[in-house]
């Protein structure tokens, strides 16, 4: 992956007709289903199609703010031009296509992935407070990239070798998240209820984030540095190459979810309801576990860990769409979360400033009110 850059860096390698059509082909399929989804809602008059075309319409205009914004500041007539490419400016031309439209484009994968993981996790555990990495996925990405950069210069051959692979870090939190999704599952099949997968969850997070202190104290400065910044998320550091790995897995992901949204709708009554409905328990378990692992940990290998937005999106969708059924609520969160992270970026970016905030601390801002206000409408 490359680090976050600003829009002036030099681009040196541009994409070619056939590498642009493999990156977007991917990227095409998982917006496919998505609209095909929503078309669906929108010709029903039953279902509250209107919310979700508001969704998909801020989704576009915070699309089209996103990339407009920046160290450089396009006007929106050059954005529309350099996208026809009928653009002759190369600066704005190498702006847009190699840093901006990237970045854009990881906010709305990242977005729609954590929200509908945290969707599927407050399902199935029935409890609004639940997000996607509430089962270690995310700890366990940060205990093996942990290892990675604070454990590279201890002397290590191997460690050294494998950080200096530019996909080192992404590679090492897919596999921390693998690992973990691996031990929930074999779990998952000796436990004979939710709130002991939920248990054991939280231990596995807390003994990896145990470890991951540990090396941190151990670790030289240079190195927590890199890795402080690496945990407070970013979404500027994915190129063209990174994106079509991250919308292939995202759709096979959001495959998985939308084929549970029957099984989804049966657990909101509980286990036992939905076991009465002829729902195998186990199997249905293991695909939305499946789902979830495979779209957070797939975000946290080449976005770091972002956090709030699989917690709260689903709560600020529920705002404006009155209902439970997940084959309304599960595309409207995807559009919701990808509103959230583009509208995080944008305040993010500090529009006329050449600073950067970190992204975890703009969705943590408006992620906190969030779950103030859930325990509270609770009590």
């Amino acid at each position: 992956m490359r680090s976050p850059a600003s829009d002036f860096q030099e681009v040196n390698n541009p994409l070619t007709g056939e590498q642009s059509l493999c990156i977007s082909f991917p990227v095409c399929a998982l917006i496919g289903v998505l609209c095909r989804t929503i078309s669906k809602l929108v010709i029903k008059t039953n279902h509250p199609g209107k919310p979700i075309l508001i969704l998909f319409a801020a989704v576009a205009v915070l699309f089209l703010i996103n990339i407009s914004l920046g160290s450089v500041k396009i006007p929106p007539s050059a954005v529309f031009s350099t996208l026809t490419g009928q653009s002759q400016d190369s600066i704005w031309n190498d702006i847009l296509w190699h840093f901006r439209l990237p970045k854009a484009v990881t906010c709305i994968l990242a977005g729609a992935a954590l929200a509908s993981g945290g969707l599927m996790m407050q399902t199935l555990f029935r409890n609004p407070l639940a997000g996607p990495d509430v089962l270690g996925l995310s700890s366990g990405a940060s205990l093996l990239v942990a290892v990675v950069i604070l454990a590279s210069r201890s002397g290590s051959v191997l460690l050294l070798h494998i950080s200096t692979n530019p996909w080192s870090v992404a590679l090492a939190a897919s596999t921390g998240s693998i690992l973990v999704f691996l031990l929930v599952i074999g779990l998952a099949q000796r436990v004979s209820d939710n709130v002991s997968l939920l248990i054991v969850g939280l231990m596995i997070s807390a003994t990896a984030s145990a470890m991951v202190s540990i090396l941190q104290f151990l670790s030289k400065a240079d190195d927590l540095q890199a890795f402080m910044i690496w945990t407070l998320g970013s979404v500027g550091g994915t190129a063209w190459r990174e994106i079509q790995v991250l919308a292939i897995i995202l759709l096979i992901g959001s495959i998985i979810a939308f084929r549970s949204m029957k099984s989804l709708n049966a657990w909101l009554l509980g286990e036992n309801y939905a076991q009465s409905l002829g729902i195998n328990i186990k199997r249905s378990r293991f695909w939305i576990v499946l789902s979830t692992s495979l779209m957070t940990g797939t975000v946290t290998a080449f976005c770091g860990p972002i956090a709030f937005v699989g917690l709260a999106v689903p709560h600020l969708v529920r705002l404006l769409i009155n209902t439970s059924n997940h084959k309304i609520l599960l595309p409207a969160v995807m559009l919701g979360g990808a509103s959230l992270i583009l509208l995080c970026d944008i305040l993010a970016q500090l529009p006329g400033s050449t600073q950067i905030l970190p992204l975890n601390a703009v969705t943590s801002l408006i992620g906190a009110p969030v779950v103030i206000w859930v325990v509270m409408r609770s009590r």
